[in-house]
């Protein structure tokens, strides 16, 4: 027995030919479209997140300032996560600094493990005098800046692919039914007649 192998024929859908209709011609032009605009449209979103997450992150940058510090106890030593068992690389500790306008704060600050009291520390501060964490260094922010383009990018396209599914298979159904309402008409003319 002859195996038969099935050619797969490009374009179709753009070729004049009688059996072509017209659902195909908007099946592949919504197709085409949904490519053409996910590619666009998820560059163009993309390219927003990241500016976005950028401006975000050079504020955070540009609200925190290091500030020289007292340890008022000695840090505690070899901090470890219960569940995971990992150890701490900063512990909290009781730090004392006097701001730029004489105002003397204290505050618990992220330290090393085992630091000694009276040691002088860096802690990092907002602008008003709250501590808070060290920001970001350039080559996490730009690994953040990336990684929230990407991934806007990519949501970005889904959404528009997603949509243009739903299209398509709006193209289809409706064909299918048009299709089913000209063989109810054909239909009865080929059959058999009773006589």
């Amino acid at each position: 027995m002859r195996k038969v192998r099935r050619t797969k024929v490009r374009g179709w859908r753009w070729r004049n030919n009688p059996l072509r209709r017209h659902s195909d011609a908007v099946e592949a032009w919504v197709v085409l479209a949904t490519w053409a605009t996910a590619m666009a449209g998820g560059a163009a979103v993309g390219v927003i997140g990241a500016q976005a997450m950028e401006s975000a992150v050079e504020r955070q940058r540009a609200g925190r300032q290091p500030v020289a510090a007292v340890l008022l106890e000695t840090a505690p030593t070899g901090v470890r996560d219960v569940a995971t068992g990992i150890k701490y690389d900063h512990v909290k500790a009781k730090v004392r600094w006097t701001d730029g306008n004489g105002v003397t704060h204290t505050a618990k600050a992220g330290v090393k493990p085992g630091a000694k009291a009276d040691t002088e520390v860096t802690v990092w501060t907002d602008g008003q005098g709250r501590v808070v964490s060290e920001p970001v260094s350039s080559a996490e922010a730009t690994a953040r800046v990336a990684l929230v383009g990407t991934g806007v990018a990519m949501a970005g396209c889904l959404v528009i692919l997603v949509g243009g599914l739903t299209v398509r298979l709006r193209v289809e159904r409706r064909a299918t039914e048009r299709w089913g309402e000209e063989w109810d008409l054909v239909g009865p003319q080929w059959g058999r007649k009773a006589g």
